[in-house]
């Protein structure tokens, strides 16, 4: 195909996929929709080459959506799914296919000014890693991070990925939580009880009607907000001490002191906690779920970190995995190994 050819079908494939596409790109800029929108890369043209629809998709993309660099995976054909709900100013998004990285510089910051910011959640069985904010993340299946548009951002997953993304402005998220951004590129485990029940959320405004009262769409852009919050730790321990006040501050303190002392005791439990300080195991749960972190979370993630620590010092060399595995509050070894895999990326033997 010669270089007027491509023009030409370039154009046709705009026009016809213009209407389509329109409906679903301009939820990123702000315009609610009152339904799903689906793109399908199996709608672009079928006469083009593999190597032309995936530059009609690119350039598409880029002139509707947001300005972002993608690599696609070398050895399989080009296909790329995107959905789209809104809820207010807010969209729950869905990418799949065979787009393996994605690469934002300051030239595509520049060129589109998007700022807003994107919870990613990986549905695959695959590891999504990146950099943004000088920091590196790699997440697996069920896991999350926190990015923005108005830094610099590289992702690199596998030949074929599935990810979802709630998309926030920044004029929504930072005025919730102004300091949001200290919250970027940290990844968040797939125990998180709030990234959970955000998930169950967002599938419920998915599949379910479109809102049409003013009223419950504020309520649910709320609703995800908040949950965003809890699951960045935005809305977490730090914010949760600096806004209580008197005897509630006092105990929650009380009990994250505990945690943190007791977590390589393979007994500590809520109720073990709540007894010593007499306290009730409920009104624990209730103060901890407030921080965005539940007991047992908050427990597997000291361990894993004790042990990542333990692994990493020479003076530990002579120890076996398993003995700092148990040194750590672990009772069986096989769950460590899947635990601290997925928490890291790597196994225990590789943090030495």
């Amino acid at each position: 195909m010669n270089a007027s050819d491509q023009c030409r079908w370039l154009f046709l494939g705009w026009k016809a996929l213009r209407s389509t596409f329109f409906k679903l790109l301009v939820f990123y800029r702000g315009v609610a929709l009152s339904r799903k929108t689906v793109f399908s890369s199996a709608q672009l043209p079928s006469h083009l080459s593999e190597r032309e629809r995936f530059s009609l998709w690119q350039d598409i993309h880029v002139a509707q959506i947001w300005s972002v660099e993608y690599g696609i995976a070398a050895n399989l054909p080009f296909e790329a799914a995107i959905e789209a709900t809104a809820v207010g100013e807010l969209v729950l998004g869905q990418m799949s296919g065979t787009i393996r990285q994605a690469t934002r510089k300051t030239s595509n910051i520049t060129e589109d000014g998007n700022d807003g910011y994107l919870l990613l959640i990986n549905k695959a069985d695959t590891l999504l890693s990146g950099t943004q904010a000088g920091r590196e993340y790699s997440v697996g299946q069920g896991e999350a991070v926190l990015v923005t548009a108005s830094e610099a951002l590289k992702m690199t997953g596998a030949d074929r990925n599935v990810w979802t993304n709630v998309v926030v402005p920044r004029a929504v998220l930072a005025q919730a939580f102004p300091q949001i951004d200290d919250r970027l590129a940290l990844k968040i485990g797939a125990e998180n009880e709030a990234l959970d029940l955000l998930k169950r959320y967002c599938q419920l405004l998915e599949t379910g009607g479109p809102l049409i009262s003013p009223d419950l769409i504020t309520h649910a852009t709320a609703t995800i907000v908040d949950l965003i919050g809890l699951v960045t730790g935005a809305k977490g321990e730090a914010a949760e001490l600096a806004g209580l006040r008197g005897l509630r501050a006092a105990r929650l303190q009380a009990v994250l002191a505990k945690i943190t002392g007791n977590f390589a005791d393979p007994d500590v439990s809520a109720q073990g906690v709540a007894r010593e300080l007499g306290l009730s195991a409920r009104y624990v749960h209730d103060l901890l779920q407030e921080t965005g972190a539940g007991f047992a979370g908050r427990v597997l993630e000291l361990r894993l970190q004790g042990a990542h620590k333990m692994l990493s010092q020479r003076d530990n060399d002579g120890m076996r995995v398993s003995e700092i595995a148990m040194a750590s509050g672990f009772s069986d070894v096989s769950y460590f190994n899947r635990c601290f895999r997925r928490r890291f990326g790597y196994t225990p033997t590789s943090a030495r």
